[in-house]
């Protein structure tokens, strides 16, 4: 065999699949560092107030009306878990599905980040939408305690992260969606750790959950890119419902020539997920970013500093002739509108993103609206948004989000900046009073009780002492 062949060769790494079922059966609370437990609470607290938010999208509006015409939503209650800032209460499922619809409805929710440079930033994964709505909807379902919650939640992270970092970065450049295919394990281990699924069936429910893995990348800036963090989610849980039940599926979903890594990447790196399970937690190295803004997390870093040079230079968008944002080839290759004409696509849009901290000086679930998409002046700054793939980014290689901004003004200047990283991030992070804060701005956007917002917001923050998780879900729940 060439040295070439053996470098191109899949690798061969027998009872992967078992191994990471085995990190799901044997991990206790207890193995869980303080550090670890505190960054959970904050994406815990993160993730409802999204699910608050995204239940008064146009999706959550439509979610809720399917739940409708699959008969769920008479009398309010058909099953045990909750529809959050609903009162329904639906099968855990279901649950799962519509929650986590919402959590990713704004594209406002959490993204890991990457350890190999060429790993695309964790291949964009959000790691709590599709890991959450399971391991609260069979938290409720089997009435277990805030520590148990908190324990599947992160397991599915980390399952959900190891996969996303270990798969070969074509899975995302040819079209995947890493939130869709990786957060699929997520869910799976989350619901078979809360179900107490032994060894055998822990592996079973991974193997149901490989084959249900899908999403596509083409479906961006619409609604079918929160469907695809929904649907993970309730895959993972049905996957473990039927294991439960004795359903039977390969050994080796993961590893295998015709399994998960190989189909969907055409390859993977085994020292990125071989023994690296919770060694360390990708929530605490590399990290998970938490953004301040509803767009993609590819847009952070260039707002971040495009908010700092608006504040330094006192910067209108009258006065600006021109804007070059440059960047590595694989953020247009996520950002790919130019011009939005809906706030759907002006989640993914580098243009839109710098146009509307000029104009408005801020970036919140207001301003990701079609009116104001659509006004006359934004439109009109689009056009003076270059954004381009700069060789200086690209070198700096794609575990980081690398943003080269020059701004042209009218009177003949430059004004210069880079960022690799944004506000939220690991390098930059947000603490838990600053996401209490945005997670009051999305209770509100739902118009959700202040009292109970407050309440939602101390109950995450004792979370490992409750002894019924339902003392927090009903703090979730519309009366």
């Amino acid at each position: 065999m060439s040295d070439q062949t053996k470098a191109t060769a899949f690798p061969k790494t027998p009872n992967l699949t078992r191994d990471v079922a085995r990190f799901i059966v044997d991990t206790r609370y207890a193995d869980l560092s303080e550090e670890v437990i505190e960054l959970g609470k904050k994406s815990i607290l993160d993730g409802i107030g999204l699910a608050l938010a995204g239940s008064i999208a146009e999706s959550g509006e439509i979610a809720h009306a399917y739940l409708h015409k699959l008969g769920l939503t008479s009398g309010l209650s058909s099953g045990p878990a909750t529809v959050i800032g609903t009162a329904l209460h639906v099968p855990a499922r279901f649950a799962a599905f519509v929650n986590g619809v919402a959590i990713h409805a704004d594209d406002f929710d959490d993204t890991q980040l990457a350890v190999a440079k060429d790993r695309v930033y964790g291949l964009l994964t959000h790691p709590t939408a599709p890991a959450l709505p399971a391991a609260l909807a069979k938290a409720e379902e089997t009435g277990s305690s805030g520590a148990a919650l908190m324990l599947a939640y992160h397991l599915g992270v980390e399952v959900e992260c190891k996969i996303a970092e270990a798969i070969a970065p074509r899975h995302y450049q040819d079209g995947f969606h890493a939130t869709a295919t990786c957060g699929t394990f997520a869910a799976a281990a989350a619901a078979a750790k809360l179900d107490g699924l032994d060894l055998d069936q822990t592996l079973c429910a991974l193997s149901i959950a490989g084959s249900q893995s899908a999403g596509l990348r083409e479906n961006f800036g619409t609604m079918t890119k929160p469907f695809h963090a929904g649907r993970a989610s309730e895959s993972g849980v049905v996957a473990a419902e039927l294991a439960a039940m004795g359903w039977t599926a390969t050994d080796k979903i993961l590893e295998a020539p015709r399994g998960f890594f190989h189909a969907a990447g055409g390859g993977y790196s085994p020292d990125a997920i071989v023994g690296r399970l919770g060694n360390p937690w990708t929530i605490a190295f590399p990290g998970v970013s938490i953004k301040p803004h509803p767009s993609g997390s590819l847009t952070h870093p260039g707002m971040t500093k495009m908010l700092e040079l608006i504040a330094e230079h006192g910067l209108t968008a009258d006065a600006v002739e021109r804007v070059d944002v440059g960047t590595n080839h694989n953020m247009p290759n996520t950002l790919i509108h130019r011009r939005p004409q809906n706030e759907l696509q002006a989640k993914f849009s580098m243009e839109f993103s710098m146009a509307i901290l000029l104009l408005d000086g801020k970036a919140g679930l207001l301003q990701y609206t079609d009116a104001v998409v659509q006004r006359p002046d934004v439109q009109a700054m689009l056009e003076r948004v270059n954004f381009h793939v700069h060789p200086e980014a690209e070198a700096a290689g794609y575990d980081k989000m690398t943003t080269i901004i020059d701004i042209h003004m009218k009177d003949g200047r430059t004004i210069s900046g880079r960022a690799d990283f944004g506000k939220g991030s690991p390098a930059n992070p947000m603490n838990y009073e600053e996401v209490a804060e945005k997670f009051r701005g999305c209770a509100e956007a739902a118009r959700w009780p202040a009292a109970k917002a407050t309440a939602i917001i101390e109950t995450v923050r004792r979370l490992e002492t409750l002894a019924d998780i339902h003392e927090l879900t009903a703090l979730c729940t519309r009366t």
